[in-house]
């Protein structure tokens, strides 16, 4: 059988309010993303055990990498007793709050289900389960297109065409710097800071709601993001660099997830050279730096 070869494409939180904590312990979020034309790509080969190899050297591959639980978590659930030899091409930055480690992991139950063959494969509801399992970030990649989040993030329903239809194709300049930012710091910091720092769900509700029945409300009055207010107190390189780029190019942008990769949102007609050299200028050749569109 031919070794799949499976896109893991980043993503972008366009709308995130997380709006309380759990009794689990997780918090519950109201959330808009969409995924990117620009990611990562896993090769999947049939092998005597489990392995799995990358092309960057600082990506941890034993057993805390979210591919090698998601081949644990396949063979648990289906009991295929095949093993498997991963090979990653890493794009995506770590500590982004792009969902590269979710992706990959999404990636690597699609091309077990092609290994496996129709025996062992699983069908979307068993894919989504596991996939939930993995991490609150997985489900929304066995979707593909926006998609809106609830729960802690398991509950994936795709955007309605009024949105998603003003979302699809739109132009991005994605940029992190040098360090990234621990989801756990960032969702702690808004325990720390309850309740001020959550969004009413009912609020999260009708905002969003209130775009998409606004058919002409473009996606920049969309955005929002409440773990901007954690991030950017403590990291001022972010907000710092947003502001300029906004003033200097009229461009809308925010942290996506937690951080600590940011983004804008580019208009028809306007180069990203421009804004690529303000970004250098200000965080440096190490800043992480990426055009793409929104799918």
């Amino acid at each position: 059988m031919e070794a799949p070869v499976v896109f893991a494409p980043a993503k972008l939180n366009l709308y995130l309010a997380v709006t309380g904590r759990r009794a689990d312990g997780f918090h519950d979020l109201v959330s808009v993303v969409a995924p990117l034309d620009f990611g990562d790509r896993l090769r999947a080969e049939a092998a005597a055990g489990l392995a799995l190899r990358c092309d960057d050297d600082t990506v941890p591959t034993g057993g805390d990498n979210l591919v090698v639980k998601a081949a644990q978590a396949f063979a648990r659930k289906t009991g295929w007793p095949g093993g498997v030899r991963f090979t990653l091409e890493k794009r995506i930055p770590m500590g982004a709050g792009l969902g590269g480690g979710s992706s990959d992991a999404v990636a690597a139950l699609r091309a077990l289900n092609h290994l496996a063959g129709p025996r062992w494969a699983l069908a979307e509801p068993d894919l989504h389960e596991v996939a939930a399992e993995l991490g609150s970030d997985c489900p929304l990649f066995l979707i593909g297109g926006p998609v809106v989040l609830r729960g802690r993030g398991e509950r994936v329903t795709r955007l309605a065409e009024a949105g998603a239809c003003r979302i699809r194709g739109r132009r991005v300049l994605v940029f992190k710097p040098g360090f990234g930012i621990a989801t756990p710091w960032a969702y702690g910091q808004l325990v720390a800071r309850a309740p001020a720092g959550y969004v009413p769900a009912a609020e999260a509700e009708r905002r969003l709601t209130a775009w998409l029945e606004d058919e002409g409300a473009p996606v920049e009055r969309l955005l929002a993001n409440n773990l901007e207010a954690p991030a950017f107190a403590k990291f001022l390189a972010l907000p710092v660099l947003l502001g300029e780029l906004q003033r200097r190019f009229g461009v809308t942008g925010r942290m996506s997830g937690s951080g600590s990769a940011c983004y804008v949102l580019l208009p028809d007609g306007l180069a990203a050279d421009p804004l690529v050299a303000v970004v250098r200028a200000a965080w440096g050749e190490s800043a992480f730096v990426q055009e793409a569109r929104l799918e």
